[in-house]
């Protein structure tokens, strides 16, 4: 196909928007486009290629309609797509792999400590001009170094944050399917402990999230995972925002059930439960897990690649759904 069009539904850093527009036409709408909508121009016929972000649900009803060749998802992330469904109709979906380790392990790092210091309170604090000079039992916070760092989910970047938190002290320990051999841990080995997702929550002093969403992880924390939570005990969550229930998380940190939670996603992006953002217990960022100038660029880079090679009827190097290609 010598000059694809590509609906972008949203528009990409820099260089993504240059990459699309060198090699074909690029149509963006004026706004955000409703699920009516991606539907009706996912299956008008104009466009050869979407290039998506998580906000843009591609579910049975549009990806049986879908006159595209395939979708390039801005995102590691891909719940967004009924893969399943998209492989049925022939619609190859890429992700962005591989970019955002580092920043997202920075980040679940920057939530632990700020929740666990009560940044958010102190900053608040000062800026309102009630800070009088140094005080015994001025906004005390929890200890990091000696604290447990329980992971829930053990791939890149929740690897990535157990180096940072041994750094600062902190015993990590990680749940998954099986323990890892400490032939594959590398700087890791004998540095880090498996141990089963129940005791994991009972006794970790800090619970990080880091699993996919899917229908096993859908609420995985719920009212009675929070109940088995240390009282003193902190939720972080940098994975996806369903894998908690959040309404159960604004009872029990109301309650007193646990210490405190730093989140970085939410069940209902943009929305919040109601009450969550009234709790001083709590740091909330705007879904910020890949929010670094470098780490954008390269995944716009890696998207728009994805397209262009989709478009041209090439195989992407980075395809969810290999199996959907059709030559």
């Amino acid at each position: 196909m010598s000059h694809p069009t590509f609906l972008v539904t949203t528009p990409l850093p820099d260089p993504g928007m240059q990459m699309l527009r060198a090699a074909g036409d690029v149509v963006v709408p004026d706004r955000e486009l409703t699920a009516e909508e991606l539907t009706a121009v996912c299956s008008s016929g104009s466009h050869d290629v979407v290039v998506a972000q998580l906000i843009n649900i591609f579910d049975e009803t549009t990806l049986a309609a879908a006159t595209v060749r395939g979708i390039s998802n801005y995102a590691v992330g891909y719940d967004n797509v009924d893969v399943a469904a998209a492989t049925n109709h022939g619609i190859l979906v890429c992700n962005t792999p591989g970019v955002l380790t580092a920043a997202t392990a920075d980040l679940a790092m920057l939530l632990i400590l700020a929740t666990a210091r009560r940044c958010v309170e102190a900053d608040a604090y000062l800026r309102s001009g009630r800070f009088r000079g140094w005080r015994p039992e001025l906004l005390l916070g929890a200890d990091i170094t000696g604290a447990s760092l329980g992971l829930v989910g053990f791939g890149r970047i929740a690897r990535a944050t157990a180096e940072r938190a041994l750094g600062f002290g902190m015993t990590v320990r990680y749940t998954a399917r099986r323990a890892v051999p400490d032939d594959d841990l590398g700087p890791l080995a004998g540095r880090v402990q498996h141990a089963e997702f129940d005791e994991l929550v009972r006794t970790s002093d800090f619970l990080s999230l880091h699993v996919p969403l899917n229908a096993d992880t859908h609420h995985l924390i719920d009212a009675d995972v929070l109940r088995a939570m240390k009282p003193t005990a902190y939720l972080i969550n940098t994975a996806r925002g369903p894998v908690v229930n959040e309404q159960a998380l604004v009872a029990a940190l109301r309650d007193g059930q646990i210490a405190g939670a730093g989140l970085d996603v939410y069940e209902h992006e943009p929305d919040v439960a109601d009450g969550l953002a009234d709790l001083a217990n709590t740091t909330l960022l705007p879904h910020l897990g890949s929010a670094t100038r470098s780490v954008r660029a390269t995944m716009a880079r890696r998207c728009a690649a994805n397209a262009i090679a989709m478009a041209r009827g090439e195989m992407p190097e980075h395809p969810v759904n290999p199996e959907a290609w059709r030559a």
